[in-house]
């Protein structure tokens, strides 16, 4: 890491001489922007960063930063990254991988990643569709889309992102829709400050073959009703007047309005994104438009544990202090040894 008072990039700085190949009018561009625009507000070397990709249209982020990259293979950039990371622990560590490429081919490393919370920044590209290859669907595609191979419907159930990683027992868990770049920027840069496995999952637009899939959640008309914006500290209240909120209904959430049968706003929720039981969490990162509740966005989770670096560094260090092997020749001329003439 680098003294910040040493240092002032911009967001130039951070573009690469590679000319950006996603389809005109791709949500990837925005993300992109996002990141370039975050970086120099963390201060550190742009030779201290790394992006690490595995297979797909969100895969080719790593040509696109002025930084050190590594496009991997399918489905594995999370043990590539790991590895980085464990390899030089003073790396900041970037992961792009996109929904087929974490939750199909990818997703046991994807689970085990979140579950060792490895020093990462996780940007998981949701668009619901695969866009590489030509619109096929997903394991986060809505049941019922038709598709080139599902042409009578997809009648799988979606994976919901958020549900794994709290399950996961991921310590930082963030959504985001791709629509809104200031508060993609503040939600990279939390997750940039994270310790430990920081995932966000960027609702993304595929024009292509997916287009307007989460237009229910961004259209200026509906976002206000849509969305939760989520922020630690703050009661859930949404709504184009702001007059509606979350309070516990038993052991369920439900919708209310500030206002009718007497609620107030005392009744509402309070965010807690450092609360170490995930139930609430995991709650909020299911809800959908489908079921009647706005969708959460903004940094659902956010939780203090160690990190899988600092374990095995501890680990390696403990070894070594109680081990009677200090170098290779300790270890050669230790037992019973011959020499062999």
């Amino acid at each position: 890491m680098s003294d910040t008072a040493t240092l002032e990039y911009t967001k130039k700085d951070f573009v690469s001489d590679q000319q950006v190949k996603w389809c005109p009018g791709c949500g990837d561009y925005a993300i992109l922007s996002a990141v370039q625009s975050t970086l120099p507000k963390l201060g550190i070397k742009k030779e201290n960063i790394a992006f690490v990709a595995g297979i797909g249209c969100s895969s080719r982020f790593p040509y696109y930063m002025n930084t050190y990259g590594f496009h991997t293979i399918h489905g594995r950039a999370p043990a590539i990254a790991t590895g980085l990371k464990l390899a030089n622990p003073d790396l900041s560590v970037w992961m792009a991988t996109g929904d087929g490429d974490a939750l199909s081919i990818g997703g046991n490393h994807f689970i085990h990643m979140l579950r060792r919370n490895i020093d990462i920044n996780v940007l998981l590209f949701n668009n619901e569709i695969y866009g590489l290859t030509k619109g096929q669907y997903s394991p986060t595609s809505q049941k019922g889309i038709v598709t080139k191979s599902s042409p009578q419907g997809s009648i799988e159930t979606p994976f919901v992102p958020g549900e794994i990683a709290i399950g996961a027992r991921a310590t930082f868990f963030a959504r985001i829709p791709d629509s809104s770049p200031k508060t993609m920027s503040d939600v990279f840069y939390k997750a940039a400050n994270h310790k430990g496995t920081s995932l966000v999952e960027i609702l993304q637009n595929c024009v292509i073959f997916n287009d307007k899939t989460f237009e229910h959640l961004t259209e200026k008309s509906k976002r206000a009703d849509a969305q939760l914006i989520l922020e630690h500290g703050q009661p859930m209240i949404f709504g184009a007047d702001s007059n509606k909120g979350l309070v516990l209904d038993g052991l369920k959430l439900k919708v209310v309005t500030i206002g009718e049968d007497g609620i107030t706003e005392e009744d509402i929720l309070v965010h807690d994104a450092h609360e170490e039981d995930p139930t609430l969490h995991g709650m909020l990162a299911r809800m959908t438009s489908n079921d009647g509740f706005p969708v959460a966005v903004g940094v659902i989770r956010e939780t203090k544990s160690s990190t899988f670096n600092d374990r095995i560094i501890d680990q390696v260090k403990e070894v070594e202090r109680l081990s009677n092997f200090k170098n290779v020749d300790d270890l050669l001329s230790s037992g019973d040894t011959w020499v062999v003439s």
